[in-house]
């Protein structure tokens, strides 16, 4: 069973790094949990630990809090909901597109283009200054990672 933990202030700190080193973000309230080996949340309420041990072992807890990344090897893929929550610190690893193109990403799609950047990026419509969240940005393309539940239908 994977269980939720507080990570520590050293583990914290390692996570606090890497946002400033992909992204710029300087500041972290709160605590930060873990599920599993991968997925991250924001936590501000009162529980510690322990408390979410006993709540774990008297019923199924998916998560705690409002989840805004997830580690993939050693770098950050920040969710939809962490580049919101987090907007007004992202100030590195940013990649404007058009309307167009916005749509395209939020129906799902790839975008085939050559951005110069590598690695996790976050996609700004430059028109609304809407944040879409994170893809992967490689030599010729940035690859999408929204949920297909959450995916824009297309209107044809």
């Amino acid at each position: 069973m994977e269980y939720i933990k507080i990570l520590s202030d050293k583990e914290k700190a390692d996570i606090k790094r890497k946002l400033h080193e992909q992204f710029g973000i300087k500041k972290i309230d709160g605590k930060i949990v873990m599920r599993g080996e991968e997925k991250l949340f924001f936590f501000t309420g009162e529980l510690d630990e322990a408390d979410i041990r006993k709540i774990e072992e008297a019923t199924a807890v998916e998560k705690v809090g409002i989840y805004f990344a997830k580690l993939i090897n050693e770098d950050i893929k920040l969710t939809i909901e962490g580049t919101q929550l987090l907007k007004e610190q992202i100030t590195k690893g940013i990649y404007e597109i058009n309307d167009k193109q916005a749509e395209e990403w939020m129906m799902g799609r790839e975008l085939n283009l050559q951005s110069g950047l590598k690695g996790f990026v976050v996609l700004k419509n430059k028109e609304t200054g809407d944040l879409l969240g994170c893809g992967k940005a490689s030599q010729e393309k940035i690859t999408n990672f929204i949920p297909k539940s959450r995916r824009l239908k297309n209107r044809q």
